[in-house]
Order: C-alpha cells, then sequence, then structure tokens
C-alpha cells in the first residue's frame, strides 16, 4: 500500500470512529430511547442547519469554509471522547482537543491548513467561525428538543449529571421547565447567539 493510500484510510478509521461515540450529554441526561445520537451524526446536522440558515437569512460568508470547519471541529473526539462543558474545565478540553486534532490530522500532507480551520473555529473570533460555533450549539438545541417531544427524559428522576448542580439549572428546575425548557434557556444565555439564531432558538422555545 502506498504512503498516500494508507494515510487516507488511516485518518479515515480515525474518523469513523465518531459514528459509534454517542454524545456525552444525551447519556447524562438519562435519555431513555433505544438509539442516541453519535457524534458523527452530531457534525452532520450542524452542516445541514449551516446551509439551511445561510440560504433563509442570507449571510454574507463563505458557506464552504463553514461547512470545512463543522466537518473537522469534533476530530478531536474520536481520540479523546465527548465530554460536556458540566465535566471538564474548559482550558483542559481545549488542551486536550488541540492535541488530539493533531494527533488525528499528523499524517496528511495538508495537515497545517486542515489544523488552522479547527484553531479558527476553536477561537469563534471570525464571522465564519461565530457562525459555525452558533450552528454547533443550535444542533443540540434542537436535538434536545426532538428527544423532549419524545418524552425520553423523565426529570423527576433527577437523572446523574453534574449539571443539575448548576445554579441557574437548579433554579429553572425548581420553576417546573420543562428539559427541553431548561436546555434552551441554558444555552440562550451562555452562546451569545445573534439576532437570526435567537428567532431560530425562541421558535423552539415557544413550539
Amino acid at each position: 500500500m502506498s504512503t498516500k493510500a494508507q494515510n487516507v484510510i488511516e485518518f479515515y478509521l480515525i474518523c469513523n470512529k465518531l459514528k459509534d461515540t454517542i454524545r456525552t450529554g444525551w447519556q447524562n441526561w438519562g435519555v431513555h430511547r433505544n438509539r442516541l445520537e453519535s457524534v458523527a451524526e452530531h457534525i452532520y446536522g450542524t452542516q445541514m442547519l449551516a446551509i439551511a440558515i445561510h440560504s433563509e437569512f442570507d449571510y454574507p460568508l463563505d458557506l464552504k469554509k463553514i461547512l470545512y470547519m463543522l466537518a473537522i471541529h469534533e476530530l478531536g473526539e474520536a481520540l479523546i471522547g465527548d465530554y460536556t462543558p458540566f465535566e471538564i474545565n474548559q482550558d483542559e478540553k481545549v488542551k486536550l482537543e488541540r492535541t488530539a486534532v493533531h494527533k488525528v490530522l499528523q499524517n496528511l500532507n495538508n495537515y497545517q491548513e486542515i489544523e488552522a480551520l479547527f484553531l479558527e473555529f476553536d477561537e469563534h473570533k471570525t464571522p465564519e467561525a461565530k457562525f459555525a460555533f452558533m450552528c454547533d450549539k443550535l444542533e443540540s438545541d434542537i436535538q434536545c428538543k426532538l428527544y423532549d417531544n419524545e418524552h425520553t427524559v423523565d426529570l423527576k428522576k433527577r437523572p446523574y449529571t453534574n449539571a443539575l448542580k448548576n445554579p441557574e439549572i437548579q433554579e429553572l428546575l425548581q420553576n417546573d421547565a420543562s428539559w427541553s425548557e431548561i436546555w434552551l434557556k441554558y444555552s440562550q444565555n451562555h452562546n451569545n447567539y445573534d439576532s437570526n439564531f435567537q428567532v431560530i432558538s425562541d421558535y423552539l422555545l415557544n413550539s
């Protein structure tokens, strides 16, 4: 096998692990369902969401760059797994993910170009990176709403999750908010959505 062919297959096999890596948030909240979303499915969802939002709200952004960012934004999880914001310090998570992404990409000829796109996404500073980041977060919001509509989480059983230790979430629980209301309101308060993403989030919250 040629070196180039080997690099292709080895990279693919690492990425393929994301098909079987279940999103940790759903497990922590005790989503009761025969089949839970994988990281690979989340990546696909973010890309489809980006296409739709870019179309309907007419953003003057490079959609191809956004889709590329979203395609690679979870690469590190193929090696380190999926961590929620409530499980690990953000600085530690960033360090782990960046090290893992470098390891995944290092044998590809254009790894520096790809890694630069990952870092751009991770820093959330450029317009395309901000848009991609919001798609990443909103996709999770939508999936939570879908699971909640299926009545897959019973908050009375108080599933084991570090999220329940958060004072903001505890307050929402005391106000008898539904699981998706808790998730969406917390997301709105912490993800700095622009006005268009906020409109979509409000639509979810009120539907």
